[in-house]
């Protein structure tokens, strides 16, 4: 809950809103989202600040006022909404412009059908100013409404409309708007999966923080943003697609970590029933591997998201520990399109000790069951044994496994759920990120061999890692740190 609107209700909120004599605007809602422009009509001066409400609820009325789409509960037809209505306001209301804050509240939505077999959720949006004849700024979200009445689906939205114009209006703090659409709710509720602020008023906002700031505060337990930076709505981004999940720390990125993805990826496409052309490959930071003595430092987020985006991949940050957790979720989404995880061996080792699942009624086999119950299969890759130079794979790994856990990984073996990635650059086994990461803050030369190119490049164009350039100091024509500089006369 946010600090600075706590103490207000709901219509508390929306009476506010109304009494501003310099916010006006209009609201536009399709499908089920009715309710945000009726907490304004409910408290009464809502002549203060609405110009127009408009529901078209038809297919065909709605394409005739925003065009074609292919979808109606998505965010191109979001965005069409805001384009549309927002330019109205100022073409019809020139008067008006120099003393008002004009906005446009959009959202289309989807609730509960009356078999209760959908998801409900919606794409609501805000465009806005925040100074009179101002560029306008946009704050875009999703959410996912988990109550099981159709009409309670409805008022919870109405909530998160009237928390989403008050806190784009009067709360500064991009953190604290974000936070705030969830007052009087609970994520029983509703959940927010997806937040975008941005305009010239928001240029210091940086998304993807935003996006781990959503799962971190509990918004969500999971978020994701493209090679970009543009954050992306999971459910859309991932649905009925084969997904392939590397878990890492990334702090950096080295040569291990590129190559778990790239032989993972040339056995999974191999996979009969993997779809090449609707494959999405994800590295995954979770909370934990992202904390730190119990925090999370921003800055270091942002550096392992640069370099994990500098090698074009998709960020999923999730609040999902455990690997059956991270693959139920998954596979609600993909609607039993073929999951993989690319997992090192030792990776495996936790996942097979049974005290992890001392909490969990059903034990290590409720566990398995939600974690290869679904159609997803693991990629094991192989390791040094720990003080020695000796390769470990499934193989050995079977051999050391106690003996009433034997039958359950051969049963595993024999359903193709478990598989060695034996392409694997066994030469590379030796580099270990921590020891990559203290020579780069330590300024020390060399760590360049361990991490990808673009990596290296990323690291250094951007001083990430707390990476310092260290001046070479010359001795007739060569460095202290053994490299030969060009000396100017």
């Amino acid at each position: 809950m946010s600090t600075e609107s706590k103490k207000l209700t709901t219509q508390e909120k929306a009476l506010r809103i109304n009494l501003s004599k310099a916010i006006y605007g209009s609201f536009a809602e399709i499908g089920a989202g009715q309710e945000v422009a009726a907490n304004f009509f409910k408290v009464g001066g809502a002549s203060g600040t609405i110009a127009k409400t408009i529901s078209a609820y038809d297919m065909k009325f709605s394409d005739a006022i925003y065009g074609q789409c292919d979808r109606y509960v998505c965010e191109d037809r979001l965005i069409q909404m805001l384009d549309h209505e927002y330019a109205l306001l100022p073409q019809r209301l020139p008067d008006r412009a120099p003393q008002t804050r004009f906005f446009s509240f959009a959202d289309t939505v989807e609730i509960l059908n009356y078999e209760r077999t959908n998801q409900g959720h919606g794409w609501i949006g805000l465009r806005f100013q925040l100074h009179p004849l101002s560029e306008p700024n946009d704050c875009v979200i999703h959410v996912k409404m988990h109550d099981n009445d159709p009409l309670q689906q409805q008022f919870a939205l109405g909530i998160v409309g009237v928390n989403l114009l008050y806190g784009c209006m009067f709360v500064s703090d991009p953190d604290q708007i974000m936070m705030s659409m969830l007052d009087g709710l609970t994520t029983r509720r509703i959940e927010v999966d997806m937040f975008r602020l941005d305009g010239p008023d928001f240029k210091h906002v940086d998304n993807r923080l935003m996006a781990l700031k959503l799962v971190r505060g509990g918004l969500t337990k999971a978020a994701m943003f493209g090679p970009d930076g543009t954050v992306l709505q999971p459910s859309e981004a991932l649905y009925k697609r084969n997904v392939l999940v590397l878990r890492g720390r990334f702090r950096p990125v080295t040569h291990v970590n590129a190559d778990m993805l790239l032989t993972a990826r040339r056995h999974f496409k191999k996979e009969p029933d993997v779809d090449k052309s609707r494959l999405v490959v994800l590295t995954e930071l979770t909370l934990n591997d992202l904390a730190s003595d119990g925090a999370i430092d921003e800055k270091d987020f942002l550096a392992r998201a640069d370099v994990i985006c500098s090698l074009g991949q998709t960020v999923l940050i999730s609040n999902y520990f455990e690997y059956y957790r991270l693959t139920d979720y998954l596979s609600k989404i993909t609607k039993g399109k073929k999951i993989g995880l690319i997992l090192g061996i030792y990776a495996l080792q936790k996942i097979f000790e049974e005290k992890t699942y001392e909490n969990t009624r059903g034990g290590i086999l409720e566990s398995f069951a939600s974690l290869f119950g679904m159609n997803v299969k693991l990629y094991i890759y192989p390791a040094l044994r720990r003080n020695s130079d000796d390769v470990i794979t499934l193989k050995d790994f079977e051999e050391e496994l106690p003996a009433n856990l034997k039958n359950l990984f051969r049963y595993l073996m024999d359903n193709n759920k478990l598989e060695d990635i034996e392409d694997a650059n066994i030469s590379n086994l030796h580099i270990i990120s921590d020891n990559v990461l203290a020579m780069i803050r330590k300024g020390e030369v060399g760590w360049e061999k361990f991490v990808p190119h673009k990596v290296e490049q990323a690291i250094k164009e951007q001083s990430l890692f707390d990476y310092k350039p260290v001046p070479p100091v010359v001795v007739n024509g060569v460095s202290g740190n053994g490299v030969t500089v060009q000396v100017p006369n």
